[in-house]
């Protein structure tokens, strides 16, 4: 007899085939998912809203609380709710979500993405100048002294002076600089003689911002240091910068007065380029960090600099580069600029 012997097949062949990559697979199903326009609204008008309060942070009213002043002084740090923002779409597949996200990106990087993400900084530059917030309560004078003074820079402005620091500071930094003033709470020092030194009236009752004239060996040049008012965040008052907008608009004044074509400001204004409270001065200076820096050049506090309240601006004179020192024992960064003339 014979037998037949046949070949089993057909097992594997009646698997369910699966063709295409992961990736093709994955957009089929978001193509065929209905839902994916409609999930997500909320954070489609959140990420719109971002957009809107970025691009109109200067028409929000500062009549409460100074709630635009506030906003202004970290307007940067609103950058963090794009990638979140980003992931919540992801996760929650929705398409709104991730498309309306290009307005706020777009609008963050108009505003900061020639800060975050350009080197403006050249080389050289005929006169370097430092400022630095040493704070009262500094427990190392000398120190901090010493790291300034090896900045190399020619003319260092010191803010937050202490009676009893003044001649630490002094006896430190008299090996380089042979000039220098001291008018109340705010000092300067120049390897340049200085004339024409006085106190400048920012209404606060006592001297915490000074004028003077360097004799650089091009001319000379209207240098005034500055400390306007600290501002505070309370929950019963808001931003409470009354008092250093006042200041503010004070010390504007006076250097719209000056005489002298070339002009530095160095100091702690205790506010941004950006906060619209600090328009008396910032709207007739330019700031060495936006044209001439690399990254925003955030200066407080050192721990974990968020924002640049010390403030390097000039007038009639070309920044050339402009950064942040290494820490000193103060709980500011100190900062430098070199300027063409």
């Amino acid at each position: 007899m014979t037998q037949a012997y046949t070949q089993e097949t057909g097992q594997l062949g009646d698997a369910p085939r699966q063709s295409g990559s992961r990736i093709g697979r994955l957009f089929d199903r978001l193509r065929n998912d209905r839902g994916i326009w409609r999930r997500g609204l909320v954070l489609a008008a959140i990420a719109v809203l971002l957009a809107l309060v970025m691009v109109f942070h200067a028409d929000i009213p500062n009549r409460v609380g100074n709630l635009g002043s506030l906003l202004e002084t970290f307007l940067p740090w609103l950058g963090l709710f794009l990638p979140v923002l980003l992931v919540l779409g992801l996760v929650r597949r929705s398409a709104s979500a991730v498309l309306a996200l290009v307005l706020p990106v777009t609008v963050w990087l108009n505003l900061f993405g020639g800060l975050m993400f350009s080197d403006k900084s050249g080389g050289g530059g005929e006169l370097t100048v430092v400022t630095h917030n040493v704070n009262a309560e500094n427990a190392d004078p000398t120190g901090t002294a010493k790291d300034v003074a090896a900045s190399g820079a020619d003319v260092v402005a010191l803010e937050e002076l202490t009676d009893s620091a003044v001649p630490t500071y002094e006896r430190a930094l008299a090996g380089t600089y042979r000039y220098h003033t001291v008018q109340g709470t705010v000092g300067l020092w120049s390897k340049y003689p200085l004339s024409g030194t006085k106190p400048v009236n920012i209404k606060l009752g006592w001297t915490r911002a000074l004028r003077t004239a360097v004799a650089t060996p091009r001319g000379e040049v209207g240098v005034y240091v500055a400390h306007l008012p600290s501002v505070r965040v309370k929950f019963n008052a808001g931003f409470t910068a009354g008092q250093r907008d006042d200041s503010a608009e004070a010390l504007g004044q006076a250097i719209a007065r000056e005489p002298l074509k070339k002009v530095i400001l160095l100091g702690d204004l205790n506010g941004t380029m950006n906060d619209r409270a600090l328009a008396p001065v910032t709207a007739q200076m330019r700031s060495a960090q936006g044209a001439a820096g690399d990254g925003f050049g955030f200066s407080w506090p050192a721990s974990f600099p968020m924002a640049r309240i010390d403030q390097i601006m000039v007038r009639g004179l070309d920044p050339v580069s402009a950064w942040a020192l290494p820490r000193t024992g103060s709980d500011h960064l100190p900062l430098a600029a070199s300027v063409d003339y």
